[in-house]
């Protein structure tokens, strides 16, 4: 008889997300493994669940603490292990800053070698890396406003060249191209940035194009996102124009920074189905929920709101850790979304000083983490599991699509359950 156990999770509205499968597990000589007592585990979801990686990066430079030259990678020695710890409990992907005025605020000097090494440092602790952004309005290089507008593009493409080119194989998943339904009518300065004139004289179209073609160019492997904040039928005209122009975007970037309150489930799974239709996978690729007070709904740019303090409440803290769970739920719940980066890990530098993360600025994780991690590593995961094998050498295996390792003793093998509903698999034991 073929021993059964309860799936981690039997909702029915995530069974585009779960195997049924049946293990076949092979000892070394080939033959079936009859009667023996394995040990089934899952090691990585299918799904990318993710944060950013921002506060790593002095800490796995091995940097006591932020040099004034610095802006990223605050977190020193005693906060970096703490955060890491959390980090690699909960997360398998993590998105690091790529801000063109960050990352070279003097030209010909690119912070290069720090956050490659964050990055290899992710990758060798099972986090694969993403890369934000490679073209941005806001956060470029301000010696760009210096530069004719052919110059600026000449060096927008040597940039993107260079940064996806330096970092192959550790960075293989970029944000192409950021916010572009707003860039060429950016106004929040009193002097035109270059990227924005750049779109203005060319055009959104040609922009992204440029973009995505240099960016495919120096790596033909990567993933590619349009990512953008604007879920208004501006960035749907915006997408059938690049899909219309025969530009190849691998998924589409949606960001949901929910500082004005939670969305909820309705207005979530609508947002999802319109930019479904275009039948690309969806990266929700900034979620925040906060454990403070709500901004003004009035406030039209969130970057207007400016306090001098923005503290976590414990009412704040229960209802961030409810919505939460809502909100990942609904995302899990959409066939089409392929991964979700939360961002803000913690509290401490958080962006506009707001209460999103799911640690407190003293390093202390909130409510919200614990629940998260309750569905990441709990109802959607296959925790170490022993059964026995039956005379044919099968074990049922259910759980979410993912990587799983199986043991015998002191042998283990590896499998992947990537497809839904009821699969076969095997394994070779030795």
């Amino acid at each position: 008889m073929t021993p059964t156990y309860r799936s981690p999770s039997p909702d029915p509205t995530m069974a585009h997300r779960t195997a049924d499968a049946t293990l076949v597990v092979r000892g070394a000589d080939g033959s079936p493994l009859a009667g023996a007592e394995v040990v089934v585990e899952q090691t990585r979801h299918a799904i990318a669940f993710g944060n950013i990686g921002f506060d790593f990066i002095g800490y796995a430079n091995g940097e006591v603490e932020a040099t004034p030259d610095s802006p990223f990678g605050g977190a020193g020695p005693e906060l970096g292990e703490t955060l890491s710890k959390l980090y690699f409990d909960l997360f398998n992907t993590a998105t690091l800053p790529f801000y063109w005025g960050g990352f070279e605020p003097v030209r010909g000097k690119p912070d290069t070698a720090r956050v490659l090494r964050t990055a290899q440092w992710l990758v060798e602790n099972g986090v694969q890396v993403k890369g934000h952004p490679l073209v941005w309005h806001t956060v470029t290089a301000d010696w760009l406003r210096d530069l004719p507008t052919d110059e600026v593009e000449a060096a927008q493409r040597d940039r993107i060249r260079r940064e996806v080119t330096d970092f192959a194989g550790v960075v293989d998943t970029w944000d192409a191209i950021n916010e572009v339904v707003i860039m060429p009518v950016f106004t929040n300065e009193e002097r035109m940035n270059g990227i924005t004139r750049l779109c203005l004289e060319k055009g959104r179209i040609a922009t992204i194009r440029m973009a995505f073609e240099e960016a495919r160019a120096a790596n033909p492997d990567a993933t590619l996102l349009l990512n953008d904040f604007d879920m208004s039928t501006a960035y749907e005209c915006l997408i059938e124009g690049v899909l219309e122009a025969g530009i190849q975007v691998d998924a589409l970037g949606l960001q949901s920074h929910m500082h004005q309150g939670y969305w909820g489930e309705e207005k979530t799974l609508r947002v999802l189905e319109r930019f479904s239709r275009y039948g690309l996978p969806i990266h929700l690729t900034e979620s925040t929920l906060l454990s403070g007070h709500l901004m003004p709904p009035e406030i039209k740019d969130l970057n207007d709101y400016q306090i001098p303090s923005w503290p976590s409440t414990p009412e704040g803290e229960a209802r961030q850790a409810e919505e939460m769970v809502r909100h990942y739920r609904t995302l899990v719940s959409h066939p089409s979304v392929q991964a979700i980066t939360y961002w803000g890990l913690s509290d401490e530098g958080a962006w506009l000083g707001a209460p999103v993360g799911f640690v407190r600025a003293d390093g202390t994780p909130k409510p919200s983490y614990d629940a998260l991690h309750g569905l990441v590593k709990g109802e959607w995961w296959l925790a170490p599991t022993t059964v026995r094998t039956d005379d044919e050498g099968r074990v049922p295996v259910r759980g979410f699509l993912g990587d799983y390792r199986v043991t015998a003793g002191a042998t283990s093998a590896s499998f992947t359950l990537d497809t839904a509903g009821a699969v076969s698999a095997e394994v070779t034991l030795g």
